[in-house]
């Protein structure tokens, strides 16, 4: 029974040396000297005030992308042990004892460093030589660009490594395809396929570039697939359901997991919160939830309110009044009501309240039990303070003269009647019953006399002059087409009148509320939210020093200046291998032309090389030269500030299609021994240029050694270089 044991256990594994030294070699280029400098450099300066929030669990928004990559700098921070107290606040900064440098730049340099056997792995699984596969891993081992952009807290090197993981993932899987098709392996590679493309697009919206050439290559390759006769209909739909499943479903899944987390790591509130709506900031703990704790969810005649505009941008405001009037005359000499102003303050203030009054009642307070206002009602607008009424009519608006004058009225005892009746719609109503909610209900106000909508025109226009405080514009606004957030409120403070008495009622505007309210927000309500938030809240875009166009990057006309010491000269720049980015651009041109050429004589019949060479040619175009174009043409189409590392993905597959080229000449261009020879000794002279401008420019991409005034003026090779030269 344990015969067995007579003999040794024999483990037998195929090592592939030239994937593991190609591995150890992408992690010394990588991880060497790795917390050198010990300074803020460059965009750290800005993901690094992402990571402080993190570990302090405090909410914010970032329009540059999805949260998975700033989680995974989070990560490293964490498992470092970073208590994020460090005030990011200029590049350069040296780092206080209490911040991991190692730690927060290791898993950017760790994704850096595996992208080398990665490329390797790609040629390897679109059928080239291994002598090729290893060509384009030494490339990007030696890319100067993709080395210094890995070694800090940024998150390209991150990106690229989902993305090279990604293509490697459907080759493999495309490859087990014929003989494999429904095995383990194949659904292991056709999963990661899937859960490798959302990982790209949640470190970076770029990342839907590659997603997009894999969803296109899939679905051609399925197309050709349906031609098949030897595929039964069940066949084609098991395998059309398990490429919907892989690359569709489960990627989305993965992606509304990434705002899960991060909604859940985030739950204390913080200085972004202002931009979000009022439902979503007392969902947080802290700031607004601490207001709003034990307010009444629903609005009845009598409520307390503060009214927010859900537009929230540029700034959050509220509608308010106080006892200044309008000028009797503006500067541009067109009159006004000479009524008391109505604007849109940014700050919280006590005359910031409102009474919801039933315009049929003098009461101003809550009735036992409250009588809840719903969707259409005819409500009155009394300001808490000074008790008058909200009004609009046919005088033109300060600032909007195409609009209507809004105001608080007073009786001056002229022929101007108060207008001061106001229908409540619900925008976000489920029902035409539904009932006016805290926070919840985001409403407009249509005057009855006149259709005008209630809005906030000053977020969109200028301030308010002198007179008006510089308080944001608030009008009638009569061509009510939709429903334009700056239309739209919704109830942020509210509590339950109780005091008929103007002196008592003031002092009960400034007490704290009582009743409960449930402020609690889905999580895809949340996430719906936050998403949106991201898509469309833009910074304004500045001309930055170091900004460039895609023209620029083509022929590398621009560099970026990541660091320099304060005392010894010391550089960081973002500048690629010239060597290497030239002979990209030469491999992209003489393929198109080759592919051309081909093309042209195919037309007639004539085949240059042998149908196996033409496909073969043709796979790593769609993914060689498909990846450079997909990931770099559409920056021509972007009104963004772009920098050179935004093509850094796009090089990475231009310097894949080099060895492509390199090895088709070689097969198929060159036909004698002679020819051949001579090739390959210009291909090894043209690879030691390759290594001598990476040794030339390693100064610059490792920071160190200090180069002398000389050598760092020798390294200026083109005038559009900014090589940082320190005046003696």
């Amino acid at each position: 029974m344990l015969g067995f044991l007579k003999e040794p256990v024999v483990v037998t594994a195929k090592i592939n040396v030239n994937l593991v030294a190609l591995t150890v070699m992408g992690l010394i280029s990588r991880l060497w000297g790795l917390c050198y400098p010990r300074a803020v450099v460059f965009d750290e300066v800005y993901y690094g005030q992402f990571v402080s929030l993190y570990m302090k669990r405090i909410f914010f928004v970032d329009d540059s992308g999805p949260p998975f990559g700033h989680m995974l700098l989070a990560l490293g921070g964490y498992l470092g042990g970073f208590d994020g107290n460090f005030l990011w606040n200029r590049i350069g900064a040296e780092y206080s004892m209490n911040v991991p440098v190692w730690s927060l730049r290791l898993l950017p340099a760790l994704a850096g460093a595996l992208c080398v056997p990665l490329a390797y792995q790609i040629l390897v699984e679109l059928h080239f030589s291994h002598c090729a596969a290893l060509g384009a891993a030494l490339l990007i081992l030696l890319e100067n660009s993709l080395i210094t952009q890995s070694r800090f807290m940024l998150l390209e090197s991150i990106l690229i490594f989902f993305i090279l993981l990604a293509v490697l993932s459907y080759l493999k899987f495309y490859n087990l395809q014929k003989h494999s098709a429904f095995s383990g392996s194949w659904w292991f590679w056709l999963l990661l396929t899937g859960v490798s493309c959302s990982c790209a697009v949640g470190v970076k919206y770029m990342g839907l570039f590659t997603y997009m050439l894999l969803l296109a290559t899939a679905g051609l390759h399925f197309w050709h697939m349906i031609g098949d006769q030897n595929l039964s209909n069940v066949s084609l739909l098991c395998h059309f359901l398990a490429r919907g499943l892989a690359l569709i479903i489960i990627p989305m899944g993965l992606y509304l997991s990434f705002f899960y987390v991060h909604l859940a790591l985030l739950y204390r509130s913080g200085p972004h919160d202002q931009i979000m709506t009022s439902a979503f900031q007392a969902s947080l703990e802290g700031g607004l939830a601490r207001i709003t704790q034990g307010q009444p969810l629903e609005v009845a005649y009598g409520s307390q309110i503060t009214l927010r505009n859900v537009l929230g941008k540029p700034m959050q405001c509220w509608l308010h009044s106080h006892t200044n009037t309008y000028p009797i005359r503006y500067e541009n000499g067109r009159g006004s009501s000479h009524q008391q102003q109505v604007t849109c303050y940014p700050f919280k203030d006590v005359n910031n309240w409102w009474i919801v009054k039933d315009p049929g009642m003098q009461q101003l307070v809550v009735s036992n039990p409250p009588r809840p206002v719903r969707h259409g009602h005819i409500v009155q607008l009394v300001h808490g303070i000074t008790t008058r009424y909200l009004n609009t009519h046919d005088v033109a608006a300060p600032l909007s003269p195409h609009s209507q004058e809004v105001s608080c009225y007073i009786d001056y005892n002229i022929s101007m009647p108060a207008q001061n009746l106001w229908r409540v719609e619900i925008v976000n109503r489920e029902s035409d019953t539904d009932v006016w909610k805290t926070i919840l209900s985001e409403v407009r106000f249509v005057h009855l006399n006149t259709s005008a909508v209630l809005k906030a025109s000053g977020l969109s226009g200028a301030s308010l002059p002198e007179w008006g405080y510089r308080q944001l514009e608030v009008v009638g606004e009569k061509l009510s087409k939709g429903y334009h957030q700056s239309m739209v409120w919704n109830v942020e403070e509210h509590r339950y009148g109780k005091s008929q008495e103007q002196k008592e009622r003031e002092v009960e505007l400034h007490s704290p509320t009582q009743m409960d309210i449930s402020k609690n927000l889905s999580f895809l309500a949340k996430f719906t939210e936050l998403q949106w938030k991201i898509l469309t809240l833009k910074n304004e875009d500045t001309e930055h020093k170091y900004s460039s166009s895609a023209l620029d990057w083509i022929t590398m006309d621009t560099n970026i200046a990541y660091w320099l010491h304060p005392t010894s000269g010391a550089q960081i720049h973002l500048l690629g291998n010239v060597a290497t980015w030239a002979s990209a651009n030469a491999a992209t041109v003489l393929y198109l032309c080759l592919s051309l050429w081909y093309l042209l004589r195919r037309r007639r019949k004539i085949y240059d090389i042998p149908e196996d060479a033409w496909q073969l040619w043709m796979s790593a175009g769609a993914v060689c030269g498909g990846g450079w174009a997909v990931n770099y043409l559409p920056f021509f189409l972007m009104e963004k500030t772009l920098f050179l590392y935004h093509y850094l993905p796009a090089v990475t597959f231009q310097i894949l299609l080099i060895p492509v080229v390199l090895q088709h000449l070689s097969n198929h261009l060159c036909r004698s021994v002679l020819l051949k020879s001579m090739f390959s000794a210009l291909t090894v002279a043209w690879f030691s240029s390759v290594y001598f401008v990476y040794c030339t420019f390693s100064p610059v991409t490792y920071g160190q050694p200090a180069l002398p005034l000389a050598e760092l003026k020798a390294l200026r090779w083109k005038d559009t270089w900014n090589i940082l030269i320190r005046k003696q």
